[in-house]
């Protein structure tokens, strides 16, 4: 099975400068103005322009909404370093929500992007989540 992780923004050059900045990630393919590539994580993320108060989903009265929003599913960035890579999200524009929580297994920053999608930076530490794993 493949990956393929897309995210939904209403100004795909302000997303590609984030994302870019945020992650170190480059820019593939281009898909004309509604939507970019970008690669260099463990999959690549589309970013697909859509419009803000267009319908959600075909069975859905929501609407998309660009404001801080909660949604289950998020993405989980590991990295090196969490302090340093906070600094470098929150320069690019993401915001912190909340403060650096360490654990025995790793540190956790909660953050959002420009566009309202929570995202979490996560640094392990010693064995990671096995620190935590129940045996089965």
């Amino acid at each position: 099975m493949d990956l393929l992780v897309n995210i939904d923004v209403d100004d795909l050059d302000r997303a590609i400068q984030f994302y870019t900045s945020a992650f170190d990630l480059k820019v593939g393919r281009r898909f004309g103005v509604d939507g970019a590539e970008l690669l260099g994580g463990s999959a690549p993320i589309y970013l697909l322009v859509k419009a803000a108060g267009s319908q959600a989903s075909g069975e859905s009265s929501q609407t998309r909404d660009y404001r801080r929003h909660w949604t289950p599913v998020h993405l989980d960035i590991v990295v090196e370093d969490v302090d340093v890579a906070v600094q470098r999200a929150l320069s690019a524009g993401a915001k912190l929500e909340h403060a650096v929580r360490s654990s025995n297994w790793g540190k956790l920053a909660l953050m959002s992007d420009p566009f309202g999608h929570g995202f979490c930076l996560v640094q392990f530490v010693g064995r990671g989540y096995d620190e935590i794993a129940t045996p089965q």
